[in-house]
């Protein structure tokens, strides 16, 4: 039986130790707040004062309860004041020996039975515990900002961690409510781990120019259901602690994908930090305003300068989902539409798929039976190529095999009028490939919907080294038309989404095969962590582990980056059959349909 830990101290009451400390006294233990001097615990204070008013203007909190609250916490100005704690948790910067004084000193104060935890998100515990005598009861107790909202605890064990102190601090972070997964000393644990090598990506990304910061986290916000994008969450952290998290990692991993893009040290040195200084890959209102307001690097909105070419009747060609959600996408959007499909059968195969997807759109109050009918009457079939001869936009969506869509490229080069715009879907091929397949190569474009095309708003608009900018501003247009979110990207492996999200997922599947953590604790450090929608693995058997090593193999073979390389187990499943969801076996087990 473990004992239960009923005071506790906090050393560092800033915005995190602030919020540790709050979340220890909402439930029903007695704090020791320490800062170096008293303004500092003034700021400190105010903090929690903050927090616990917003809590209560949103009826989370009553008045009484709020000062219950306050009178659990104790402030003070020196370490002494710990003498009596059961656990005291360190919660200042991130520096090694800044913590490792503060280790020392209270290992001189505290009980020999306390435990002595540090909120580090990166630093070696096990640096910090040789500090002290007793590195046994030494642990890493690493909150996620901020601590009173995120339900995820990193609860981390050195080589010489006592079994009972680790479950003794998963004790308490339960009766905290929240969710605490036991990690081993290593840089970045689990969650930084895998969401700094991402955010370090995008962050490349825009400093290549491949990509505007607005579009890079329009991607993934758009395309992944993230609750932000990654140059946006940098700015949230602080480009700061972002750097020494990623330095951090490099230097005890070496793992290139770690080391920090020139342009974060560059934006530090300047003192261009994020929302705390008003500047950093974004410009606020100003400093810790979450306001975001124009500067020189916003995009202008289209002007009246744009060459827009004119688009009237578009052609689909294909008949699997993707092609059908655009063709809906099109037809609703109020132009002209006529679709490809093989044979008579896909024709109309194609056109009771358009129409039961259309009626569900009524039934759900999404479209009008006058709309719905108006969209149908804008659609035409044919299992012929020629007809297609007066389309203004002809957009590919068959299989994803380079050989077959080089073909049909060959062919509307010779069908197609000599202003029409050639477009592709795929997600993965390289557009160039298409577009020298043709004579026309300045007016093929990539125009990459995300499945089911007629809900995701996001589209990736991939322009060529050949491809003219009329050609990408027109169907740009056409995509805000269709009441999508474009975004612009060069015609590299993954274009913006998939370049980010894949070599993540890949991450997750090295930390799994490494036995550093298992598939559910990773999954909980980012869903709960992290806020992300899904965890890695359950999205990799949504997504199929054979699509998935597909892109990865693209991506590695594209950039030769060898973290890149696609993780061993991820190959060995795939090589077994074990394909995710639609194998009823991946990751996790499921129950065959």
């Amino acid at each position: 039986m473990g004992r239960e830990l009923q005071t506790v101290g906090v050393v560092g009451l800033g915005t995190m130790g602030a919020g540790i400390a709050e979340v220890f006294a909402r439930h029903g233990l007695s704090v020791v707040g320490v800062e170096r001097d008293e303004d500092a615990v003034a700021r400190g204070r105010g903090h929690i004062q903050h927090s616990t008013d917003r809590a209560v203007k949103r009826g989370k909190l009553s008045v009484e309860d709020q000062q219950a609250l306050f009178d659990r916490v104790t402030f003070a100005t020196s370490l002494e004041a710990l003498a009596d704690c059961d656990l005291v948790i360190e919660a200042v910067v991130e520096r090694l020996e800044l913590k490792r004084e503060i280790f020392s000193a209270l290992d001189k104060i505290v009980r020999e039975d306390a435990i002595l935890a540090t909120n580090t998100s990166s630093l070696s515990v096990t640096e910090i515990s040789v500090a002290t005598q007793r590195p046994r009861r030494v642990v890493g107790m690493h909150f996620f900002n901020p601590a009173p909202v995120q339900e995820f605890v990193e609860v981390i064990k050195t080589v010489v961690t006592e079994p009972d102190v680790v479950e003794d601090v998963q004790a308490l972070a339960r009766r905290l409510d929240k969710v605490p997964v036991v990690a081993a000393d290593r840089a970045g644990f689990i969650a930084n781990a895998l969401l700094f090598g991402y955010l370090n990506h995008a962050v490349s990304m825009v400093e290549s120019h491949y990509a505007t910061r607005e579009d890079v986290d329009a991607a993934m916000r758009l395309g992944c259901g993230y609750p932000m994008g990654p140059l946006a969450l940098l700015d949230l952290i602080g480009l700061d602690t972002a750097y020494e998290i990623l330095d951090t990692m490099y230097k005890q991993g070496r793992n290139r994908l770690h080391a920090p893009a020139p342009i974060l040290k560059q934006m530090v040195t300047a003192g261009l930090l994020g929302r705390k200084t008003g500047r950093g890959f974004y410009t606020y209102e100003a400093p810790d305003s979450p306001v975001v307001v124009d500067d020189e690097q916003t995009p202008k909105p289209n002007g009246a300068e744009t060459a827009i070419r004119p688009i009237q009747q578009i052609g689909v060609v294909g008949s699997g989902t993707m092609a059908v959600g655009i063709i809906e996408v099109c037809a609703k959007a109020g132009y002209d539409v006529r679709y490809v499909a093989r044979g008579t059968e896909k024709v109309d195969k194609v056109r009771a798929g358009l129409e039961r997807s259309l009626e569900k759109g009524v039934q759900r109050g999404k479209l009008s039976e006058e709309e719905r009918d108006a969209a149908l009457r804008r659609i035409t079939g044919t299992a012929r190529l020629d007809d297609l001869a007066a389309a203004d936009l002809v957009i590919e969506a068959v299989v994803e095999e380079l050989s077959v869509k080089q073909a049909l490229f060959e062919t509307f080069d010779e069908i197609c009028k000599p202003t029409a715009i050639l477009a592709t879907t795929t997600s993965s091929l390289p557009v160039i490939d298409l577009a020298m397949a043709t004579k026309r190569p300045a007016a093929v474009v990539g125009l990459h919907f995300f499945n089911p095309a007629p809900v995701m708003k996001l589209v990736e608009v991939v322009s060529t080294v050949a491809t003219a900018p009329d050609v990408a501003d027109t169907v740009a247009a056409l995509a805000v038309a269709a009441g999508k979110h474009p975004v612009r990207c060069g015609d590299r492996a993954g274009f913006i989404v998939n370049a980010l999200l894949f070599p993540y997922l890949n991450d997750a599947v090295r930390m799994l095969e490494a036995h550093y953590a298992g598939v559910d604790d990773i999954d909980a450090a980012m869903k709960l962590g992290c806020r992300l929608p899904m965890g890695p693995f359950e999205l990799l058997d949504v997504v199929g582990l054979d699509v998935s090593l597909a892109i990865q193999r693209t991506l590695y073979l594209e950039f030769r980056e060898p973290g890149f390389a696609p993780a061993p187990l991820l190959e060995h499943l795939v090589t077994a059959g074990y394909l995710g969801r639609k194998t009823a076996r991946g990751f996790r087990d499921y129950a065959k349909a």
